[in-house]
């Protein structure tokens, strides 16, 4: 008589590696630890909680959850631990939105990119462009470098690569993430409750995860499409260590593409660039070079079963180079220049001392560097620019399991941020160089509960905050809550406290030539106050038979802000005042998943209004980010080989404030009507993506992908401001989305 599946006596290496498949977990251990252990394979259909058990009872071993997804196999140090570590935060909602996206009993979202699904407009998985899919998250200017998260600017959101923050997010000058995801195993996304092992980030914490556990298996892909080409490889070097390396570099210096000429248009259409080439500029640019690239790597040691080491390096770099000469004096020409580049470097040890007790210790230094060198070839003078930041990390962090329910977490967190900003004029023999430090010491304590039935999740904690520079103390209390009423129905509460002391600026609209217009500054607690936050959210979430309907209703309060921060382009433009804006929405969510089909329907309601003491009387008005109404229609359909996308983007108009149609014909400045009391058309984009897998034996794989976004080419107005011509008169400037923009592209993986 045959044996079936779960009576089969099989090597433990080879049901982990099947398990890893059929749970989305991984799995991390030496092979010594598994050499000669042979068992029954599980049953099919037990809970993971089961599995973990059911592993443990036959191979005596210890089974460590560290993060989301990795399990750590380790020989048993003491055999009086009778318990096994349970993964106290649940899955509650899978393929939220589409395939590798769920919602976790804490409230956040993560996204395994591995396992994403396709979405409209993207062909491959852009990390950054993903989360907007997420309802109350968007970018009022299609970019990643301004991501908006329930009203916020793009400064308030904690942006971690593998705990390390980030100054920058994307390349070209934000149309495409900075982070290539072929590495990336793992996006956190924290709206609100957040864990206190974060500081920062008032409005959001992104965390991206790199690959944690070695497979040793060699794992490498390649491709492209007509923005730029990449590569990575997974490399067993023993049986205790591996290299992780990727990179990207663009083609767009030496191919000119579709997709390049939109980029083009949609970066340098209000830049010294761009305006340069009007006809009625005596300027003309000519030579245009641009180019962008990134280089990730990752160092993972075992050292043993109990010890692991980890060291990342990350380069991201974007260039631009053209020359100006003028048409009164052709034969003078000069060359302006923006570079943009983060290296992060980061090294961790993490020590499992038993099946309850893990330590985890980091140490990175993570540098921004913005600068440009801008020629005015009329006059001869010569413009110099520069933003750098440079972040030290330390952070120490212990979890404990006190039993199958109770976990807690500990730690302290040290940050020494250094930010500079130099300005240099020739002609007017002006210099300008500011620099600030600052120093932070954390501290933190949490916990971790879910009930014996798995009905109920709880995390409270407390975050205190030390800033030497002013010898202040920011006391910060966490908390996220949910419960299953039944088998349908689970009720949610989220709330935080939050503080920090990095924030970006817009001086002009000329900065930088006009393209990257933002520079990060530090808080000096007088014109530029430390920014702090306090927010609240309740949400209930049904899902049964594949169908999810989720409502979330919120409240954000932040306080801090500098008008400089905002980006005025009206009569606040050149007005220093520090103030505050208060957000109130609701977030809707229907989801319906099918075999093959999956659709959904997202709808964001919110109303967002500053107050500062010293502009509009100190009466509240809208917010530049005041996005009332914000709707995703989409729907992905997979079958075979072939996974298809189609969605629709439609939001109201972000407010705008129209100059007086009576001007004072003795004002060289312009007179402008309430402040942001009138709105710009709705926004509109329609979007479309296609992949085929391709197959050509156990370990070569291929696909080719093609996408349009914005099909319908509609002429999105996303910022309009005024200035005045030589004459005097009043002249509407108009900033657009991207047009119809193709892409194609082709990659392999073996």
């Amino acid at each position: 008589m045959a044996q079936n599946a779960s009576e089969k006596i099989l090597p433990l290496a080879q049901i982990l590696a099947d398990l890893e498949t059929k749970y989305s977990i991984n799995f991390t251990y030496i092979d010594q630890t598994l050499e000669g252990i042979n068992i029954k394979a599980p049953d099919d259909t037990i809970s993971l909680d089961e599995l973990i058990d059911y592993l443990k009872a036959q191979t005596n071993l210890d089974f460590i959850f560290i993060g989301e997804f990795n399990i750590v196999i380790s020989k048993r140090i003491n055999p009086l631990s009778s318990f096994i570590t349970q993964k106290l935060e649940e899955v509650i909602i899978t393929n939220y939105l589409t395939k590798g996206i769920s919602k976790k009993s804490d409230g956040k979202i993560s996204i395994e990119t591995e396992k994403f699904g396709l979405l409209p407009g993207l062909i491959e998985p852009d990390i950054l462009q993903t989360i907007q899919a997420l309802p109350g998250i968007l970018s009022v200017d299609e970019t990643v470098s301004n991501i908006n998260v329930r009203g916020g600017t793009h400064d308030q959101n904690l942006i971690l690569w593998d705990g390390i923050k980030m100054y920058q997010s994307g390349h070209f000058f934000g149309l495409v993430s900075a982070f290539n995801p072929y590495l990336t195993t793992n996006v956190n996304v924290s709206k609100n409750g957040t864990s206190v092992i974060y500081g920062d980030g008032v409005s959001s914490v992104i965390d991206m995860q790199q690959s944690n556990s070695l497979d040793q298996d060699f794992a490498a892909g390649a491709g492209f499409n007509l923005i730029h080409a990449d590569a990575f490889a997974k490399i067993p070097m023993s049986k205790k260590t591996e290299l992780q390396v990727s990179a990207r570099r663009s083609v767009t210096d030496f191919i000119f593409t579709p997709t390049y000429d939109q980029y083009l248009q949609r970066v340098f259409q209000d830049s010294d660039f761009s305006n340069s080439q009007q006809n009625t500029s005596p300027i003309i640019s000519n030579n245009e070079r641009f180019y962008f690239y990134d280089i990730a790597t990752k160092f993972l040691y075992d050292i043993t079963d109990q010890d692991q080491v980890r060291a990342n390096f990350m380069t991201i770099n974007n260039s631009l180079n053209y020359d100006q000469k003028s048409n009164l004096n052709p034969n003078a020409s000069l060359t302006n220049t923006l570079e943009q580049n983060n290296y992060a470097a980061g090294f961790q040890y993490l020590k499992y001392w038993n099946s309850t007790l893990t330590t985890n210790a980091q140490f990175y230094i993570t540098n921004y560097d913005l600068k440009s060198t801008d020629f005015d070839v009329v006059n001869g003078q010569r413009l110099n620019q520069e933003n750098e930041v440079s972040d030290l990390g330390i952070k120490i962090n212990a979890t404990n399991h006190i039993d199958d329910n109770l976990k807690l977490h500990g730690g302290y967190q040290f940050n020494e941020v250094i930010i500079s900003n130099f300005e240099e004029v020739n002609i007017q023999n002006f210099t300008s160089f500011v620099k600030e430090v600052n120093r932070t010491h954390s501290i933190y304590g949490e916990a971790e509960f879910t009930s014996a039935n798995k009905n109920t999740y709880a995390r409270i904690g407390l975050r205190t905050n030390y800033i030497e520079k002013f010898s202040e103390f920011f006391t910060e209390p966490r908390l996220s809550l949910s419960h299953k009423l039944n088998n349908n129905f689970r009720l949610e509460f989220l709330a935080e406290f939050k503080s920090q002391t990095t924030s970006q600026i817009i001086d002009l609209q000329n900065d930088f030539l006009g393209i990257e217009k933002r520079r990060w500054i530090l808080s000096n607690n007088e014109d530029i106050p430390i920014i702090k936050s306090i927010q609240g959210a309740v949400g209930i979430h049904f899902n049964k038979n594949d169908l999810l309907i989720s409502v979330e209703a919120f409240i954000k309060n932040v306080e801090g802000i500098t008008s400089r921060s905002q980006g005025f382009q009206n009569q606040f433009q050149f007005v220093n005042d520090i103030g505050k804006y208060q957000v109130k929405g609701i977030d809707f969510l229907i989801n319906k998943q099918f075999e093959h089909y999956s659709t959904w329907l997202s709808y964001s309601f919110s109303t967002n209004d500053y107050t500062f003491d010293n502009l509009n009387d100190g009466h509240s008005f809208a917010n530049n980010l005041d996005i009332r109404h914000a709707v995703t229609f989409a729907g992905t359909y997979a079958i075979n080989n072939l996974n298809l996308a189609m969605g629709i983007n439609w939001h109201s108009g972000k407010p705008r404030t129209l100059p007086l149609e009576t001007q004072n014909q003795n004002n060289n400045t312009i007179e402008y009507a309430a402040p942001n009391s009138d709105s710009l058309d709705s926004y509109l984009r329609a979007d479309i993506s296609a992949t085929y897998d391709l197959k050509f034996g156990n370990k070569l794989n291929a696909s080719i992908g093609a996408s349009i976004w914005n099909i319908l080419d509609k002429r999105n107005v996303i910022n309009t401001y005024y200035a005045t011509d030589e004459n005097g008169q009043i002249v509407t400037v108009d900033n657009l989305s991207l047009g119809i923009t193709p892409n194609i592209s082709f990659r392999v993986r073996f």
